[in-house]
């Protein structure tokens, strides 16, 4: 059974105001031309999802406008609210069209989940819902304290508690939980507690950069941390240092997924990983397989110029890539996913 995306984009985004007044939510850039509905679709598409719901209210006509009904060669279907419903209509309503299970996502979410490792985890579990997860972070700074004195400060740390990420595997049988109207009301007060009660709820959980933009403040963040990343099929590389002398970048490809295989003409670099472990192939120019060198802490790899090679992740991988000063210098040879 195929599975269906859906986004929840129906929100008037007040705290975001008056940047809201003028476009839904959804279409908050956070990088020049790049929204965050943008980076959610590309998530849905990277896994191979065909079709997409969005479920939209507030200023859906430009919504429309930008995605029309197929984008990058995903179908785009719209149900639109008049008034605001709360998410659990906007589910069922989802659940019913769709006949099939579905990724849903909250449409204020941006996040690094493996999305298909999500899929293929939920699909075996037994619970009709799967929750993504995150570590929460406390909004303040912490402070130790001993005899009156302060004797530690640690800023904003993550806590030992987690949180909804807004990331919902539902499968179609779900259905049922919904027979009974709440209208105006959100899933977290109606479905999801009478599911955790019965057992019938389990979480995903994924050490990744997540971030729900409720506030301007918010919002610049995620500007800020997106300054100079680009986003990838696989994951993301973003530039940390360029300058005359060398080049410092910063990738994360999730597991299971790699790069394309590829070659630098002038670029000669070397690969840190910080966290997680894969390979590089190297390959010969019809593109049989020469060897492969792990990617693991403790193991810088060189890769010298006019050398084919592809990165794979076997676990995600966080990498640190030193080289000299060609950000720009790359030939692909195979690629492995849509664009």
């Amino acid at each position: 059974m195929n599975v269906i995306g859906g986004i929840l984009a129906g929100g008037y985004g007040k705290r975001l105001q008056p940047l809201t007044n003028n476009f839904p939510k959804a279409l908050i850039e956070i990088k020049e031309n790049y929204t965050i509905l943008d980076k959610q679709l590309n998530d849905l598409r990277y896994t191979e999802i065909k079709e997409v719901y969005l479920m939209v209210g507030h200023l859906y006509e430009k919504i429309m406008e930008r995605f029309g009904n197929e984008w990058k060669n995903l179908k785009i279907n719209y149900l639109i609210e008049e008034k605001p419903m709360g998410t659990h209509f906007a589910i069922k309503n989802a659940l019913e069209n769709a006949n099939s299970d579905m990724v849903i996502m909250n449409g204020d979410v941006i996040h690094d989940f493996n999305l298909k490792k999500f899929i293929e985890f939920s699909k075996k579990r037994k619970e009709h819902i799967i929750i993504a997860v995150t570590k929460m972070q406390s909004p303040y700074g912490i402070v130790s304290i001993e005899n009156g004195k302060i004797t530690n400060f640690i800023e904003k740390p993550f806590l030992p508690h987690y949180i909804n990420a807004g990331v919902y595997y539902i499968k179609k049988e779900t259905l049922d939980y919904f027979k009974h109207e709440y209208y105006f009301n959100d899933v977290e007060r109606t479905v999801f507690p009478k599911a955790a009660r019965e057992g019938n709820i389990a979480c995903y959980m994924e050490d990744v950069f997540w971030l729900s933009i409720d506030s301007i403040k918010d919002l610049e963040y995620v500007r800020e941390y997106y300054k100079n990343r680009e986003d990838k099929p696989w994951g993301y590389e973003k530039i940390i240092v360029n300058n005359e002398k060398y080049l410092v970048k910063e990738l994360f490809i999730k597991g299971e997924y790699r790069t394309s295989i590829h070659y630098h003409v002038e670029k000669d670099e070397t690969l840190n990983v910080i966290k997680g472990f894969g390979f590089v192939e190297f390959y010969d120019e019809n593109l049989n397989l020469i060897r492969k060198e792990k990617l693991m802490q403790g193991n810088p790899i060189r890769i010298k110029p006019k050398t084919i090679h592809s990165l794979v992740a076997e676990e995600n991988l966080l990498l640190e890539e030193y080289s000299t000063p060609h950000p720009f210098d790359v030939i692909r040879v195979k690629d492995f996913y849509i664009r």
